[in-house]
């Protein structure tokens, strides 16, 4: 199994920047990928970014060029570095990690950021 816990959401003003952060344990051995995603009220979930094992990313389009995914090498952690923050980025940001040899999609418990204009 797979333990995910992000932090670091909040209110925040457009133009702002904010980091979040998963904590990932369990079997962190059998992740092929972890990725970010978010919901907003109304909407359904979407992928934000997402990196993989050998540190090939991809991103929505509408992230682009302000949002970095990251993670440490020893899988344990995830980041999500956002900048030039917009109202529209207001969701719960979810971690994600699958693999493989793992029976399901893992999801963390999501944390709340919201943009002021």
């Amino acid at each position: 199994q797979v333990q995910l816990v992000e932090s670091g959401g909040g209110l925040v003003e457009a133009g702002g920047s904010l980091r979040l952060s998963c904590a990932a344990s369990g079997r962190l051995s059998s992740i092929n990928a972890m990725g970010w995603y978010r919901q907003a009220p109304g909407k359904q979930r979407e992928l934000v970014a997402r990196i993989t094992n050998g540190g090939n990313t991809n991103y929505a389009d509408f992230v682009k060029g302000r949002f970095t995914i990251s993670r440490t090498n020893a899988k344990n952690t995830l980041y999500l570095q956002m900048n030039s923050l917009k109202p529209e980025d207001t969701a719960v940001y979810y971690c994600n990690a699958d693999g493989v040899f793992l029976p399901r999609p893992y999801w963390g418990q999501g944390t709340q950021l919201t943009v002021s204009p």
